[in-house]
């Protein structure tokens, strides 16, 4: 029992060596990544919570004072979202904190980069006081969510044309054949994928001898907006490419798809009703991946500014002596390096992991809306529709407007 106690300290005393060692070794540069290794261990908090915190939340009077208990699933579903608040006040925080930042030397500057062991312990405490709130609050946030996660696929949007186009200007910038037949190439295949999957939308969401003309016109919407895409891409006063079209053809479909999926299992024209298990756990997996990865994207690109690349102010190398003496110059050069523009905007930063705290809360719970003292749980539903339907229509009028803008106002830089 003495050896078990020893052990235990020793293995407590390491782990906390180890914590310190890990975020004292977190850099200027790697900060970050690091937001993004804290994001990513919310989404497995939530994961393990989902799993096994329900036997233990029953148990608490605050959260189970229903007439009756609720399903396990209103539990977990209520397990997702306390750490989901928990991790969206965090950020929140942070990106109110951080509004105004507008170079290195302000302190705030410090606090975004450094103080991470704080840092840490802050998330860890709003996180378990998540679970003492009123059911009330959980409910409000769960609502509030949903177009939350509208947002945030807004964000990945603007993140997506700003990829497409890169990678597109990348290419045609290389002025050789082969770069052009692959740029040709990969958007045949983005249109035949478009197609191919408006054709699998008719199948599993128009069944025959039901009125699904709601489900109809959107996936008609969706294909006039592809053509819409196509039009103005080839239009010659725009000149633009069709490699952007085709994969804004093919995420707009990608969204349709989503929406429809969405519907309640219930409804007639929902054809996945029947593999709803299979189809939910799929698109989890696909749409964590995509929340991850959109959030490190974002990491990396909010720190792509040329900002840094300004030209220095000191005297050009070579000069024989310092224009000031070895201390004042020293002292010089780090009042010059504090006095440097931010690179990214903190707050917006911080804000992007905000909104993905709300839409992986929903991706974890299915969309889901719980009601209330029945404990039942309803996996998808009508808002969750329109929230994605509406985000594929936002899509393509943004898409649209990078096409156009540069011609409606030729004197500004898009």
């Amino acid at each position: 029992m003495w050896a078990a106690s020893c052990l235990a300290s020793c293995c407590a005393a390491c782990a906390c060596d180890a914590c310190r060692t890990v975020v004292s070794g977190i850099s200027r540069r790697s900060a970050r990544i690091a937001y993004c290794g804290l994001f990513a261990l919310s989404l497995i908090v939530s994961w393990i919570l989902r799993e096994v915190a329900a036997p233990l939340m029953e148990k608490m009077p605050w959260i189970n004072h229903f007439h009756s208990t609720p399903d396990r699933e209103w539990f977990e579903t209520d397990a997702v979202l306390r750490v989901s608040l928990g991790n969206f006040l965090f950020f929140t925080i942070l990106a109110i904190f951080m509004i105004g930042v507008k170079n290195q030397k302000d302190p705030r500057d410090s606090v975004h980069h450094g103080g991470w062991m704080m840092k840490v312990i802050c998330w860890c405490i709003l996180v378990i006081l998540m679970f003492f709130v009123p059911n009330g609050v959980i409910s409000f946030y769960e609502s509030s969510s949903k177009f939350g996660s509208g947002l945030f696929l807004l964000v990945q949007v603007v993140l997506l044309l700003d990829f497409i186009h890169g990678w597109n200007e990348k290419w045609v910038g290389y002025d050789e054949q082969f770069w052009y037949m692959a740029l040709l190439v990969i958007s045949l295949v983005c249109y035949v994928a478009t197609f191919s999957f408006s054709g699998l939308l008719f199948f599993l969401f128009t069944p025959s001898g039901h009125d699904c003309g709601l489900n109809t016109f959107f996936i008609v919407m969706t294909l006039i907006l592809v053509f819409m895409f196509a039009i103005v891409t080839l239009h010659p006063s725009v000149s633009g490419s069709i490699l952007p079209s085709s994969v804004i053809s093919l995420y707009c479909m990608y969204l349709c798809y989503s929406g429809l999926a969405s519907e309640p299992r219930d409804y007639e024209c929902n054809g996945l009703h029947k593999h709803s298990k299979a189809v939910s756990t799929s698109s989890l997996a696909l749409g964590l991946l995509t929340t991850v990865l959109s959030v490190v994207y974002s990491a990396v690109r909010a720190g792509s500014s040329t900002a840094m690349l300004s030209p220095p102010s000191s005297p050009r190398a070579g000069s024989g002596k310092p224009l000031l003496p070895l201390d004042k110059a020293d002292e010089y050069r780090e009042e010059k390096e504090k006095s440097k523009p931010v690179t990214y905007s903190y707050s917006f930063f911080h804000l992007i992991f905000s909104l993905a705290s709300m839409y992986s809360a929903m991706l974890l719970t299915g969309w889901s809306t719980s009601v209330g003292e029945s404990g039942k749980l309803v996996d998808v539903g009508w808002p969750s529709v329109w929230v994605r339907i509406v985000t594929g229509w936002a899509t393509a009028a943004l898409f649209i407007w990078s096409l156009v803008a540069p011609i409606i106002f030729p004197d500004r830089e898009f």
